[in-house]
């Protein structure tokens, strides 16, 4: 199979990603909105979240004003380029920039500058993985940086939690996370979990879970107990939107596994704001859907 330029294609997937929210999750503000208390502060500032996110759709402009991190991760057919996807990525990525789908953010850590087209070292965060599969998947998350800087990463066991190696280690854990990062992740999030890995990629296993819509349940029946748990005690603590006290903390948690060596035990709780934004691109058979 002839390996298409899809430049313009990547370009669609990134407008979407930040103009028009998945509907699991505006879905779940709606709902959170009618629990919150009548005229509060957390029911204002759900309604002015919603309000947002349906002229974002309409005028086809950035949900936030932070439009993040592009975080893409591709699945490719044996044979393609990954250097040509690379290109074009980029390529789609700076013209969602000059088309403002995307403010410019990529800025050098060493000389302060910013590029202007959203393209610098490893921005775009691009990762590939060959699959067996002869068609190609893209996904893309927008990873905003305020949520980013709210994210937690624990070693267990730990004294001041009383946190053991285990599963209710890893549910104090999690839950210290959500209560420290208070209205400052732009509340309510979705909260993604990594128990175990290396510092490394426990960070990018816990990012991943922002990819599962709300309603999955992971396969292992203790961990979809877990993050049923979660979701309901993150709750329970009233921080609510915005920081502004409410019953929706979080719209929901996701927790995954990985191996580690017997010496480490880390839990990692990445934060995603309410605009969890993330699409797929398929690519089969010549033509292309988003979802």
């Amino acid at each position: 199979m002839k390996q298409p330029d899809l430049t313009d294609q990547f370009l669609e997937l990134i407008r979407l990603t930040a103009t028009d929210l998945r509907s699991d999750i505006e879905d779940a503000l709606n709902i959170a909105r009618d629990q919150e208390e009548e005229g509060s502060a957390a029911q204002g500032a759900l309604d002015t979240i919603l309000e947002n996110i349906r002229m974002a759709r309409q005028d086809s402009t950035p949900i936030c004003q932070d439009t993040g991190t592009p975080i893409f991760y591709i699945y490719y057919p044996t044979g393609w380029s990954t250097l040509k996807l690379r290109d074009q990525i980029r390529e789609a990525t700076a013209t969602a920039t000059a088309q403002a789908y995307l403010r410019p953010n990529a800025v050098d850590s060493f000389t302060g500058r910013n590029t202007g087209d959203n393209l610098g070292d490893d921005f775009p965060s691009l990762h590939f993985h060959e699959w067996e599969e002869p068609h190609l998947k893209v996904d893309l998350m927008l990873k905003g940086g305020g949520c980013e800087n709210v994210g937690a990463q624990y070693k267990l066991p730990n004294v001041a939690l009383h946190a053991s190696r285990d599963l209710e280690g890893v549910r104090r854990a999690v839950l210290d996370a959500v209560n420290e990062a208070q209205g400052l992740g732009c509340a309510p999030g979705v909260i993604g979990v990594a128990v175990g890995g290396d510092r490394g990629a426990s960070y990018i296993r816990s990012k991943e879970q922002f990819f599962r819509p709300l309603d999955d349940q992971h396969q292992v029946p203790e961990l979809a107990k877990l993050e049923e748990r979660l979701t309901q005690e993150a709750n329970q603590l009233g921080i609510g939107p915005m920081g502004f006290g409410g019953k929706t903390t979080v719209l929901g948690v996701k927790v995954d596994t990985l191996h580690r060596l017997p010496a480490s035990y880390f839990v990692t709780a990445s934060y995603m704001c309410w605009a969890d934004r993330r699409r797929t691109m398929t690519y089969r058979d010549g033509e292309v859907t988003f979802e």
